[in-house]
């Protein structure tokens, strides 16, 4: 699956989201190693604390089913180019230090980064 394909399947679930409190939906798709795509939205509570994220959404989904090898990540907001919050960054670098990130303005102005280089010296045991 090429980038563009799998920040369309982010985009196609970014109406999914739950956010009225920010007004800022997030969606995700994760793609395993072998192909299997996981999606996710921020989900918002009146106890902020207790909000999740998109890109964790996925994750928990993906490992939930028993996957825990990742390739990509795509990621869509409400508002333009979106990147993952330090929280999110450390959670995935759990499971793949050198998943690739996609965001952009739009399918057409596609950035990507390793996640190791958004976080650099992520923590593991």
């Amino acid at each position: 699956m090429n980038d563009k394909q799998l920040y369309l399947i982010a985009k196609e679930n970014l109406d999914k989201a739950y956010a009225p409190f920010s007004n800022f939906k997030v969606g995700a798709a994760l793609l395993t190693k072998d192909g299997k795509v996981f999606t996710g939205v921020n989900v918002e509570n009146s106890s902020y604390g207790a909000t999740i994220c998109a890109e964790r959404t996925a994750c928990v989904k993906a490992v939930s089913e028993g996957y825990r090898d990742f390739e990509k990540i795509a990621i869509v907001s409400s508002g333009g180019e979106a990147f993952p919050c330090g929280i999110c960054r450390q959670f995935l670098y759990e499971f793949a230090d050198d998943l690739i990130v996609i965001t952009g303005k739009n399918e057409n102005e596609l950035v990507t980064y390793r996640l190791n280089e958004l976080l650099p010296e992520g923590f593991k045991i």
